[in-house]
């Protein structure tokens, strides 16, 4: 595993050890934050482990009201052993508790693998956020992440991502060439 993936997974599992340690109303929004960083690593690493972490999160945060007390203090302690099996390089263990996490998320909702397919969806859109940021229109940024310009364009109305685009080129340049390109002097 890169070092860096696994920082930003290790980062992922403590800081839901850190929401989830003390059962508050606020746990639900504060995993929905997280959850929505964690889907910044799917768009960014597109690595197995990262999409394993991030909808684990995902599903949490989608189960959480339905966790029986029994399932929230397993779901705790095995967060804890798998952050700390990976903190110490012991994959075989890591993996295993995230396996177990999945059975307990399931005991309560069998709707993991459509959390796999909204997070998959939602890091596309992200993805093809910053492509738009790069300068490349919706219809060419949409095509090339397997979205329509509906959904990009969506999310894209409601963040600043089409004003971050910059004009490497500048407008003096800009003029002269298609002054020169249509012959007008």
């Amino acid at each position: 595993m890169d070092a860096e993936i696994k920082k930003e997974i290790l980062y992922d599992l403590q800081k839901s050890l850190e929401i989830l340690r003390i059962r508050e109303k606020r746990d639900l929004e504060e995993l929905r934050q997280l959850s929505d960083h964690a889907i910044e690593h799917v768009a960014s690493y597109k690595d197995l482990d990262v999409i394993s972490v991030t909808v684990l999160i995902y599903s949490i945060y989608k189960t959480y009201s339905c966790i029986g007390n029994r399932d929230y203090a397993d779901l705790l302690n095995e967060l804890e052993l798998a952050a700390r099996s990976l903190e110490k390089n012991q994959f075989g263990k890591y993996n295993s508790s995230i396996k177990r996490l999945y059975e307990i998320i399931r005991r309560c909702s069998s709707k993991t693998k459509e959390h796999l397919q909204d997070v998959m969806h939602a890091s596309r859109i992200k993805k093809g956020t910053l492509l738009l940021s790069k300068g490349l229109s919706i219809g060419q940024a949409a095509g090339l992440m397997g979205l329509s310009n509906w959904d990009l364009q969506q999310y894209a109305g409601r963040t600043t991502a089409l004003e971050e685009g910059k004009a490497t080129v500048p407008v003096r340049k800009r003029i002269t060439t298609a002054f020169k390109i249509f012959g007008v002097r």
